[in-house]
This record gives structure tokens, sequence and C-alpha cells, in this order.
């Protein structure tokens, strides 16, 4: 190991310790303007990796392909009439499938996002909301 490589590991241990402000700083210094994340992990972790994948190579195109496919979320498909039912807070709430939407209470909504919100008060991703794609269900 070079003294660089000691160096470069020395820094990306700091970075576990470094508040968001230090982070944007570095950023910064680095590469030009920082992203507008409110997420010091997430930082650190772009900037690892973004000092990592110039030293030893970024992922090919195949890779990041691979990676992609493989990462994105699983989110069933509902046919015209399938019927999804959640509870939450004692209360079953159904919503049907619509060619253009989705139907709750009567009432049609183009997302599962917007019946959530109508349901708890408070943005959801939808589908997650509903079971349909993988992640924990809070506030049952």
């Amino acid at each position: 190991m070079t003294a660089a490589d000691d160096r470069e590991e020395a820094f990306l241990a700091t970075l576990e310790v470094m508040p968001l402000a230090s982070l944007r700083d570095e950023w910064r210094r680095r590469w030009g303007p920082p992203p507008s994340l409110r997420s010091a992990r997430i930082l650190r972790h772009l900037i690892a990796w973004r000092i990592q994948a110039a030293r030893y190579g970024d992922l090919t195109v195949d890779d990041r392909r691979r990676l992609k496919a493989t990462s994105a979320p699983h989110l069933q498909t509902l046919q015209t009439g399938s019927r999804i039912a959640r509870e939450y807070r004692g209360v079953v709430h159904e919503v049907i499938a619509e060619q253009k939407g989705f139907r709750y209470r009567d009432r049609a909504y183009r997302s599962l996002s917007a019946i959530a919100r109508e349901i708890t008060g408070v943005r959801w991703n939808g589908p997650r909301f509903f079971g349909l794609r993988q992640g924990a269900r809070h506030g049952s």
C-alpha cells in the first residue's frame, strides 16, 4: 500500500464522522456544486463511490444495466377490475383498478398514491402502502 493509498483510506474513514455541511463543502471542493441531498449518509456514500471509482475504475455500461435491472423494485401489474385492500387503523380500505386509474369510495383517482394520501393524510408511495411493492408498511 502506498502513502497515497493510506491517505485515501484515512480520508474515507473520516467521512463517517463528517456532518452534512462539511460533506457538501468537500463535494464542492472536488466536483463543483453538491447534489441537493438532505441525507449525510447518502452523500457520504456518493463521495466514497466517486473517490473509489476514480481510483479503481467505474462500472461498465453493461454492469450498470444489470444492476439497474436487478435493483428495480418489483411492482405487480393490476388488471382492470382487480381489487386490492389494505387495513389501516382498524378500517379496511378497498380499491378497484380501472382502465385509467383507480376507484376508491365511488371516486376516481389517477394513482394509488393519491388514495393512500386520502386515507392517511400524508404522502405515501401508493404501491408500497397497498403492499404491491417491497418495503415495510407503517402505521397499520
